[in-house]
């Protein structure tokens, strides 16, 4: 078994109205249950939009400095992520693809080592 990340940049949300988001959520959440049943769901989540809400931990100075907002500013930022845990790549490519599906916007995939 491995263990994929499937995650999206908030900015290939792309624009639409609440209309279009509030018809995602039953799809997405619908996937989400789907994993669970399968048994290869570790975490599903969207993270807050507002990325003046994070806070950095940089401990490379040898002394931990907790700041408050994005490590490095950035035009993109992860907007959510789903870990699971499937025999193979081509299973991954499977769940990537309903994840994708369902929220409408596009996901990148990234094995844990």
């Amino acid at each position: 078994m491995a263990e994929y990340l499937i995650f999206f940049n908030q900015q290939w949300v792309g624009d639409h109205d609440a209309a279009w988001f509030a018809s995602r959520g039953p799809l997405a959440k619908a996937v989400v249950e789907e994993m669970k049943d399968a048994g290869v769901l570790i975490f599903a989540g969207g993270l807050v939009e507002e990325v003046e809400e994070a806070f950095s931990a940089d401990a490379t100075s040898g002394t931990v400095v907790i700041t408050d907002g994005p490590y490095v500013e950035t035009k993109e930022y992860l907007g959510g992520l789903t870990a699971i845990n499937v025999p193979t790549l081509d299973e991954a490519k499977v769940w990537a693809g309903k994840v994708a599906e369902a929220c409408g916007w596009p996901q990148e995939v990234r094995e844990f080592k």
